[in-house]
């Protein structure tokens, strides 16, 4: 059905190009393809997954709150509207610890009567957010305090001294005192500037 579908559209492009009509793209038909092959992930799919997410015991049939928060948190369901407290709230109606799959229906039922949103939106939203998991890590603030934790420059006493000016570490060298034989003080700066003609 694939190839017959990108096939299809391919003579439709060819039709277009003789008409002197523009022509999609080769990579849009590329494209096209490749959406229709990925497999669509249901909202059944996600309830069995998510009702698996942090419990390795379960069998992917009954849900948790906590589980649901998850989801929905991920989905992008809660907003002003729709509050951890409301799906607490709805969820305990059910007088259970967890709860099956239609009964999860019902729960989303009724939540979407009581704060008068579409369910069908909910339920788009909670099937597309993806495998459960963080989805979105903002490593902007981390990465910039390694960077100024492990910049050699900044440094200071004796931690300096175990670096070179490019930031490679020195080895032993910068983890022991040598013993330096020159005859100068440790810290005099002018060493070996003394010319012998005086």
């Amino acid at each position: 059905m694939l190839i017959s579908v990108v096939a299809h559209r391919a003579n439709n492009m060819t039709e277009e190009t003789a008409n002197g009509s523009s022509a999609a793209p080769v990579e849009e038909l590329g494209q096209l393809a490749l959406e229709e092959t990925a497999p669509k992930v249901t909202f059944s799919d996600q309830f069995k997954a998510f009702s698996k997410f942090g419990d390795t015991k379960s069998d992917g049939r009954q849900i948790t709150l906590s589980q649901s928060d998850k989801w929905m948190k991920q989905a992008k369901v809660f907003d002003k509207q729709i509050t951890t407290t409301d799906t607490g709230i709805h969820f305990k109606k059910f007088k259970a610890m967890k709860i099956t799959l239609p009964d999860y229906n019902k729960f989303l039922e009724d939540l979407a009567k009581t704060k008068k949103v579409e369910l069908a939106t909910i339920k788009q939203k909670m099937a597309s957010c993806g495998a459960p998991g963080v989805q979105q890590v903002s490593a902007g603030k981390a990465a910039a305090a390694v960077d100024r934790l492990t910049d050699p420059s900044k440094y200071t006493g004796s931690h300096k001294e175990r670096f070179d000016a490019s930031g490679k570490g020195k080895g032993i060298a910068g983890r022991r005192n040598l013993v330096d034989d020159s005859g100068y003080v440790s810290g005099y700066q002018h060493k070996d500037t003394y010319d012998g003609a005086h």
